[in-house]
């Protein structure tokens, strides 16, 4: 009997916790504020789970078609235009939040810099952060920018758990391959989640099963 992969994809979500990802978001979610500094955060009287990834990996998308809603999380072709840390409100659910893309930011060196500071800050010191998802392009798997926030999500003991995007982009026979490289990253990250989730947000895959996941966390 071969051993089990480290890093297995998750498994389809079972009745119950379909139905419970599906009413979290079935719900209206809101945009509720997007916050430049760390005096601007949200009371954390909730939890809340973070979307993180390098620009154009396909955030806002995902974001959307979580909530079913088009233009709730807006998409730019333009990388790096999102510079705030965007909270948006679930009802009787968790904190959805948007943070800022990273590498290849199409913005001055002094705001890159800013926004890292406050990167850093907000994952060191939100007590209320329960998971971290870190989104990487299937065509491309992890690249040593991703690494860079996964380092800090060590560093700052914060459980981070990739996703992968734009699955429904990579044919089947380069999937394995990728998966491979993104299965030997994730190894050195001690606070890597053992688990990935494919998606694709044109096709709709996965979607079910990261609902159920961000509805299943206490």
């Amino acid at each position: 009997m071969s051993a089990p992969l480290p890093f297995p994809l998750a498994e389809e979500p079972d009745d119950a916790s379909r139905e419970a990802g599906r009413k979290l978001f079935a719900a209206q979610t809101d945009f509720l504020k997007g916050v430049v500094a760390m005096n601007g955060l949200p009371p954390d009287d909730r939890i809340e789970v973070c979307f993180a990834g390098r620009s154009n990996v396909g955030k806002s998308s995902l974001i959307n078609a979580l909530t079913g809603r088009k233009g709730l999380a807006r998409a730019s072709n333009t990388p790096g235009r999102t510079q705030e840390i965007n909270f948006f409100t679930t009802t009787d659910g968790p904190y959805l939040v948007d943070l800022p893309g990273y590498g290849f930011a199409n913005a001055p060196v002094a705001v890159v810099e800013k926004w890292q500071k406050l990167l850093k800050s907000y994952l060191s010191g939100r007590a209320s952060l329960r998971r971290a998802f870190v989104l990487i392009d299937t065509r491309h798997g992890i690249k040593a920018v991703d690494e860079e926030i996964m380092t800090l999500l060590d560093k700052s003991a914060v459980t981070f758990q990739a996703v992968l995007t734009k699955a429904d982009k990579v044919k089947a026979a380069d999937r394995d391959k990728i998966l491979k490289q993104v299965r030997e990253k994730l190894s050195k990250h001690p606070a890597a989640y053992p688990e990935l989730v494919m998606t694709s947000s044109e096709k709709g895959d996965g979607i079910a099963t990261l609902r159920a996941i961000i509805a299943g966390l206490d």
